[in-house]
This record gives C-alpha cells, structure tokens and sequence, in this order.
C-alpha cells in the first residue's frame, strides 16, 4: 500500500477503481502505438500497464481475487468498448451494449455474493 494511505475496505475499492481507469487508459494508449512502433505510446502504455497492475495489486489486501479480477477486467472491458465506439467510431448496436450491460450485472452479481 503507498505509504500515508491506510488500508481499508473503502480505500481498497478506490485503487480498484484507479486500476481500472489505468486499464482503460492503457488499451487507449496501446491502440496508439501503431504495433510498437510509436515511442510515446509505447511509454505511456507501459506506464499505464504498471499503474493498473499496481493498483490491482494494492486493492487485493483486501478485496477477494475474484471478485478484484472480475471488477478490475470488467472496468477495462466496458471501458475500452466505450472508448473505442467514442474515439474511434467503432460500431455501437443493441445487442452490444446489452453485452456490456452483463458484464456489469456479472461484477455486481460477485459482489453481493460476497460475505
């Protein structure tokens, strides 16, 4: 855990959500690399990548491993489709956004079942 920040439940839940955000940012970030090939990208992807990792990381002192995996690939899923339908005019249809609206039922669904 970074050093001044205590370890709790709630804290764990905001590096979680941090991680996924670096997530997004670097599926973003690595579609811009151009196959590696782009210097600047390819930093930031990595940086992204560490920052993800690390929160992830951070946020399992107290979160289960399912559940933290399921949130922090879930948050990277659903943030990466919508990135991409908003930046990269990807295609948008119903039977699409349903599909994200289960990976999000499915995360929330873990955490309930959690004691």
């Amino acid at each position: 855990m970074p050093r001044g920040i205590e370890s709790s439940p709630g804290m764990a839940w905001l590096l979680l959500l941090i991680a996924g955000a670096f997530e997004v940012a670097f599926a973003i970030a690595l579609k811009s690399t151009d196959g590696f090939t782009r210097p600047g990208p390819v930093i930031f992807t990595l940086l992204a990548m560490s920052g993800s990792l690390g929160m992830l990381s951070w946020s399992l002192r107290y979160l289960p491993l399912g559940l933290a995996y399921a949130v922090w690939t879930g948050l990277g899923t659903v943030g990466a489709t919508l990135a991409g339908i908003w930046l990269f005019g990807e295609a948008v249809s119903g039977l699409r956004i349903l599909c994200l609206l289960l990976i999000v039922l499915g995360a929330v669904g873990l955490r309930l079942t959690v004691a």
